[in-house]
């Protein structure tokens, strides 16, 4: 009763941390999209910082609560775009201050002109019109345009007891936290969310390449050439013994009895011999396997010099090479890009099915390097970022990456460009975006001459129902004269 209950409990503690395991893995996910990062950052920082600001103002008797609404919206406007027109922190304090300075100056150039020596009653017209005026003129002339200074040129007007000169000064100091935080967060984190955020960028870098198809050494190629971009990138081919070969392994064996007995093979006798002929059979089948798998491997290790290990295995290949990938501590499967009636194989869908990153890879052209990439985005999100880190990689210093998104209407084409820079801001190389109104299939077919590859997403996030109604993009790529680069992230 007691060891049930424990291995129940055990049990439970698994599923809980495998839940655990696959929650933080989404929301990593989800903050890989730039818009949610910085709504994200939005709603933890900006309060934090207010709260800071709020605790040392109190400690300073007479300042007014009329600091603070500047301070929240300029603090907004910073983190909202942290590349944008307004995202400079010297521009953002020097447009705040400047703006209570006009405001403080509005109010006593009206009061001098009336002959009042104390502060106007209420908030004179004139000197609301004036500090604004003289705002919008001085943040021109000194090129701090801060959205947040007209307001700061209007509440100085408000300060009653409060003096003006304090509530400059409070915004000058203030301005300045709100700043400095926002200068550390930008250059310490979001510059290089890359690092923290999109697991491509530090992991995928032990490839598992299944040696199949008719070209399987060009599959190889293209893994080792995506491992070659990190320092410690490895390859692992693996070739999967099918019941072929085994039969004609057994064949050979049986063969190489006869000639020695003098007796002809019955085929009858093929595949019904005893253990120690299937046992034999399996091993003469494995080392010749192994012996390809080492040629391919010197190839690889003298044309792209990374190392370059080789496995053997049997059984089922899908569920094979998920098995290898888990055991050999590979972290992405580049397969060759194989159909059965028009659709993916079995093999393929059984590799996107599982928790490793996969690549299907389409030879068409025969080139063993890609320089010129064309990656189609669909969406932000952990895939894009994937695509567009794979080909990075692949391009190099010398190469061109070209990503593309494609709209219905002309009202879409600025948020796609906006979407697009934050998705290829943290890419090293030369990128450059493109935004299309045009179908995708139509798009690629156009434009893929001009490119190596063309990489796309797996769409593994459609229904059925999307996927009856409208087959995958890759689907309808069949005759495009480009390799073609299917890429899956795997699940938890």
């Amino acid at each position: 009763m007691l060891d049930r209950l424990e291995a129940r409990a055990a049990d439970l503690v698994r599923r809980a941390r495998r839940l655990e395991r696959r929650e933080v893995a989404e929301f990593r996910r989800w903050a890989e999209d730039t818009s949610n990062l910085l709504h994200l950052t939005i709603l933890l920082v900006v309060p934090l910082l207010i709260a800071l600001v709020t605790v040392l103002s109190n400690a300073l008797p007479g300042l007014t609560f009329l600091l603070f609404p500047p301070l929240a919206a300029g603090a907004y406007t910073l983190f909202a775009d942290p590349e944008g027109r307004y995202a400079s922190p010297a521009k953002f304090v020097a447009g705040l201050t400047l703006g209570a300075v006009c405001g403080w100056a509005a109010e006593e150039v009206v009061a001098a002109a009336v002959g009042v020596t104390a502060p106007l009653p209420g908030v004179s017209p004139a000197s609301a019109a004036l500090s604004i005026f003289l705002t919008g003129a001085v943040t021109w002339a000194f090129s701090v345009e801060e959205p947040a200074a007209f307001s700061t040129a209007l509440l100085v007007l408000l300060t009653d007891g409060a003096s003006p000169s304090a509530y400059v000064v409070s915004i000058a100091v203030s301005g300045g936290i709100v700043a400095a935080a926002f200068a550390v967060w930008r250059s310490r984190f979001y510059e290089r969310r890359a690092r923290y955020l999109y697991g491509t960028t530090q992991s995928d870098d032990h490839v598992l390449v299944p040696m199949r198809g008719d070209d399987p050494e060009t599959a190889a190629l293209f893994g080792a050439r995506l491992a070659a971009a990190h320092e410690a990138g490895k390859v692992v081919l693996l070739d999967v013994v099918d019941d072929d070969r085994l039969a004609a392994a057994e064949r050979e064996v049986l063969e190489e009895r006869a000639a020695a007995e003098g007796v002809p093979v019955a085929d009858e006798t093929v595949g019904t011999g005893d253990g120690e002929l299937a046992d034999e059979a399996a091993r003469r089948a494995a080392a010749g396997a192994a012996a390809d798998l080492e040629a391919h491997a010197a190839t690889i290790r003298t044309r792209v010099g990374v190392p370059c290990e080789v496995v053997v295995a049997s059984g089922d290949p899908g569920t094979t090479i998920v098995r290898t990938a888990r055991e050999a501590g590979c972290d992405l499967v580049v397969t060759p890009y194989e159909e059965e009636r028009g659709l993916l194989s079995g093999v393929v869908r059984a590799v996107f099915d599982g928790p490793t990153d996969a690549i299907a890879f389409r030879s068409a052209t025969g080139k063993r390097r890609w320089r010129r990439i064309l990656v189609t985005v669909s969406r932000p999100g952990d895939s894009a970022h994937a695509m567009i880190d794979f080909a990075t990689r692949l391009a190099g210093p010398v190469g061109s990456v070209s990503v593309c998104t494609c709209i219905d209407t002309e009202v879409e084409r600025r948020p796609a460009e906006t979407r697009l820079a934050n998705l290829v801001e943290t890419a090293e190389g030369n990128v450059e975006t493109r935004v299309a109104r045009a179908k995708i299939e139509n798009f690629i077919e156009a434009n893929a001459g001009a490119y190596d590859l063309v990489i796309l997403g797996s769409s593994r996030d459609r229904s059925a129902a999307s996927r009856f109604v409208s087959p995958p993009t890759f689907e309808r790529l069949r005759s495009v004269e480009c390799d073609v680069a299917v890429v899956d992230r795997g699940g938890v």
